[in-house]
């Protein structure tokens, strides 16, 4: 897609901000970058920002049509779990009617959308899970997802979807995903406990952003298991983490998933198989371990990594090797 035109929705979140590092890194692309907030997490020249409400269609409308996108990127969702389970209209509005206004602007002028998915999608009994498994959503999180999917899929465009799960990594105001918030409170030397019961793959934000703008770039389209290579549990990816960084790993102790009493429940053992995508965008899924080099590379970096105010250099982003 040599010079072409691409819109960003949600591109202040952590995914966003990736994807618009390698865009711009790249510039072959006129961007457009749009999100809720009233500013981006970066100011880039010769990079249009809009405040934007995809729950509302009148404004997605307006958008796309001043944006006048050859692809739409939507990294836009309520990702909050519990949230969802108890604000089920709320989820439904921006996991869902937000798609389809995208879906509605995109008919326009026939724009091809690429969308992110979770394993959520799934009941977590049988994984882990490739493309063509059948999806059992649990949670209604899940359900707002597998929604969206259908959605996409019926639409008569061209989409891309990745299925992606456990995503961490750093980037400038965004709030703390797992990984984030397992450094921070063994930074204050709290103990942890952590879930041994969930398995699924640990995925470096910076992979699957990657990923995605390499599927832009080769005009994939169609569902993608996009994720880390190693599939564990969340418990001993707690392990790894607090060795990788010198914390005393101690402080890290395991629980079972139903001791939590969490509102939404959560598919145990999951985990996607991404030979799809290591073959067909030439990808190579990180490790734990290289993931976590990655994430202490750019913490380092950063000084007072914990003020949301700071963003990461560009420079701090990696490529995944290419196979």
């Amino acid at each position: 897609m040599s010079n072409g035109r691409v819109l960003v929705v949600g591109s202040n979140g952590l995914l966003g901000q990736k994807i618009v590092e390698l865009l711009v890194r790249g510039s072959a692309h006129r961007l457009t970058l749009a999100s809720l907030e009233p500013r981006p997490a970066r100011e880039l020249l010769s990079v249009d920002y809009h405040q934007i409400d995809i729950t509302s269609k009148k404004d997605v409308r307006q958008l796309v049509g001043d944006a006048e996108p050859e692809v739409i990127i939507n990294c836009a969702a309520m990702t909050n779990v519990d949230a969802c389970e108890s604000e089920r209209e709320a989820a439904w509005r921006i996991n869902v009617d937000g798609v389809e206004h995208l879906i509605d602007a995109a008919r326009r002028t026939n724009v091809r959308i690429y969308h992110v998915s979770t394993d959520y999608i799934f009941d977590g009994k049988n994984g882990p899970y490739a493309e063509d498994d059948r999806p059992e959503p649990l949670s209604y999180y899940g359900k707002t997802k597998l929604a969206s999917e259908n959605a996409l899929r019926t639409s008569g465009l061209e989409v891309f979807i990745a299925r992606t799960m456990v995503l961490y990594g750093y980037a400038a105001g965004v709030k703390p995903n797992f990984a984030l918030w397992l450094i921070q409170s063994l930074e204050k030397g709290s103990v942890v406990r952590v879930v041994d019961d969930q398995l699924g793959n640990p995925t470096l934000v910076d992979d699957l952003a990657y990923a995605i703008v390499r599927a832009v770039e080769l005009g994939k389209t169609g569902i993608y298991n996009i994720a880390g290579r190693d599939i564990i549990s969340r418990y001993d990816f707690a392990l790894r983490l607090a060795r990788f960084f010198g914390f005393g790993a101690s402080l890290v102790k395991p629980i079972k998933t139903a001791e939590l009493k969490q509102p939404a429940p959560r598919p145990l053992i999951s985990g996607l198989i991404t030979l799809k995508a290591e073959t067909e965008l030439g990808i190579s899924p990180g490790t734990v371990e290289q993931g976590l080099a990655v994430l202490k590379s750019q913490l380092s970096r950063t000084a007072g990594w914990a003020d949301d105010s700071r963003p990461v250099p560009l420079q701090n982003s990696r490529k995944p090797t290419k196979q």
